[in-house]
């Protein structure tokens, strides 16, 4: 291509000439992501399963394989100024979730954000345990702050939506788990 139709290319595709440097509007391959405004999940490796199911809904997601229901109170306290309105915990799939934990996580949540404690569903010696700690967790605070989502209730209902190992999700148990986070915090 000669100089001349490089010039009228450029021109045409509304590049500026400014003082001899060449400015272009940027452009982006990729279509932008969903714009995160109130919701941030907290889970192990089931929420990491559902990640992009969750993400298309609207949810920042920070999860991670074998994560501990200890663990949460000291991210939530250190995020606790920048958590959006409406905070999703999905812990106590790989250990006991102690009720004090689930207590400083919603105490560390603050008294101006909805939490949503996620009943959990494994099949291993604590998991009812856990379930009652998350119901009575729920109980300690306004029922208008503290939410409990019955994804155990979900799962026992629909056992095609994961793997073998009767924890980790497929592609329709992601988009169930998804789904149903999403009408919790929607109040459908």
């Amino acid at each position: 291509m000669n100089l001349r139709l490089l010039r009228i290319a450029v021109a045409t595709a509304g590049i500026a000439l400014v003082g001899g440097l060449v400015s272009a509007p940027s452009v982006s391959a990729e279509p932008a992501a969903k714009t995160t405004v109130d919701r941030y999940a907290i889970g192990d490796s089931v929420m990491l399963g559902a990640r992009t199911a969750l993400r298309k809904r609207g949810f920042a997601v920070n999860a991670t394989v074998s994560r501990q229901a200890y663990s949460a109170p000291a991210m939530v306290r250190k995020r606790s100024s920048t958590l959006p309105r409406n905070l999703i915990v999905h812990l106590g799939t790989n250990g006991t979730f102690p009720l004090e934990t689930c207590r400083k996580i919603v105490e560390n949540a603050g008294p101006q954000r909805r939490v949503f404690l996620v009943t959990v569903s494994v099949p291993r010696s604590w998991e009812k345990s856990n379930n009652r700690t998350i119901r009575a967790c729920a109980k300690s605070f306004p029922s208008s702050r503290v939410t409990v989502v019955d994804w155990k209730g979900l799962a026992s209902r629909n056992p095609g939506w994961f793997y073998s190992d009767r924890v980790h999700l497929k592609s329709a148990g992601a988009r169930g788990f998804a789904r149903l986070l999403d009408r919790a915090v929607e109040g459908r």
